[in-house]
């Protein structure tokens, strides 16, 4: 089957079409608008109309629709970015490949490995560009571990550990009944799950054991509300890793990596919102974060502009960046065990990720010298 396909050039950005209005789709058409100059917002769709026609005159945005058929059929649309519901991502990422358009998918991938594979294929053979939004990859300090593991600094990787703690307040987790059970596994702990991946290069996640519990809202629990857990991964080349999140952070939103190994450690990430400490009479104390788009603003950023730049390559038929974005594969890979945690939490027991899919690892990344994102 052919595809309609604009060639880009500086004279024509990329031509994006949102498909979920809510707060980081909002978050992400502003980068598209705002803050990356070859690309352009060109349509939004999501079946909250109301939300859509807000966000569309804020931005300037002619064409909107409470369907994302309308969007994704749309002949001058090059590339659709989906932030609409997890429940939905797999069959938008089929459909936009069945229409010839490249994706930009937040995570996770689906809600299965058989419904996520069926997009995947679909995007095989349309041969379009799929990236999904594990944006703690394109993080300064996160990206600088990376780095330092590829150079060596760590040597071999033995401990790994990365968590996850929401922002929240004294009075606790509003609404806790609006959360889907398994929020924590397949939404929250999903980019600790390929944060581990990414950072332990080469390696397959093996087996899991997940504890899990709702500490925070404890009356919510017997709706399926989990908002607290450790889990523990075994990778294929025998480093331990430990995942950990909590919705409930008082002090901030906070989000760390650390690799140990043979060789040394790099840490990445945390709280703070800037480096300066102060030290008073009162104590020690340092402003700290509460919005995932404030920890991450430049990462969310850089990740779309990533894609764009992998878009433009692919349409005019060049190389496309020499670092791929977090693509089908590294989906999977966190998905498969975000889905073994989910079993071993309900069961008790450690979980063999090949119970839930065969994995391979990610093809390795290349760093060109002096590579800073």
């Amino acid at each position: 089957m052919s595809y309609l396909q604009h060639p880009v050039s500086e004279d024509r950005p990329v031509r994006v079409a949102l498909i979920g209005a809510g707060w980081i789709g909002s978050f992400h058409a502003e980068s598209v608008a705002h803050r990356i100059p070859n690309a352009r917002l060109d349509a939004i769709a999501d079946p909250a109309l109301p939300a859509v026609e807000a966000l569309a005159s804020r931005l300037r945005v002619g064409k909107i629709s409470a369907d994302p058929a309308d969007v994704i059929s749309d002949p001058e649309i090059d590339a659709v970015l989906i932030a609409a519901p997890a429940r939905f991502h797999s069959g938008l990422i089929a459909a936009a490949a069945r229409a010839g358009k490249d994706v930009f998918c937040e995570k996770p991938g689906g809600r299965t490995i058989e419904e996520l594979d069926e997009a995947l294929e679909a995007a095989e053979s349309a041969g379009i560009t799929v990236q999904f939004g594990f944006n703690r990859r394109y993080a300064a300090d996160f990206a600088a571990a990376r780095r330092l593991i590829d150079g060596g600094s760590v040597g071999v990787p033995q401990l790994l550990r990365s968590l996850t703690r929401d922002p929240g307040t004294v009075a606790g987790i509003a609404n806790p009944d609006r959360i889907p059970p398994g929020t924590i596994f397949l939404e929250t702990l999903i980019h600790d799950f390929d944060t581990l991946n990414w950072l332990n290069p080469g390696a397959v996640p093996v087996r899991v054991h997940a504890i899990a519990d709702a500490l925070v809202a404890p009356d919510a629990k017997d709706g399926g509300l989990l908002d607290t857990a450790v889990v523990t991964v075994t990778y294929s080349n025998g480093a331990i890793a430990v995942a950990e999140a909590n919705f409930n952070a008082l002090y901030g939103y906070d989000v760390r990596g650390e690799v140990f190994g043979s060789a040394g450690m790099v840490t990445a990430g945390g709280p703070q919102a800037t480096s300066a400490t102060s030290y008073t009479a009162a104590g020690i104390g340092a402003d700290t974060v509460r919005l995932n788009v404030d920890l991450f603003h430049d990462a969310y950023t850089a990740e779309l502009a990533h894609f764009v730049d992998a878009v433009k390559a692919r349409r005019a038929g060049v190389p496309g960046p020499a670092t791929p974005g977090p693509g089908g594969t590294d989906a999977r890979n966190a998905l498969a065990v975000a889905l073994a945690a989910l079993r071993s939490a309900e069961t008790g027991l450690p979980v063999d990720v090949a119970s839930v899919a065969e994995l391979r690892a990610a093809e390795p990344e290349f760093h060109p010298v002096g590579d800073g994102a």
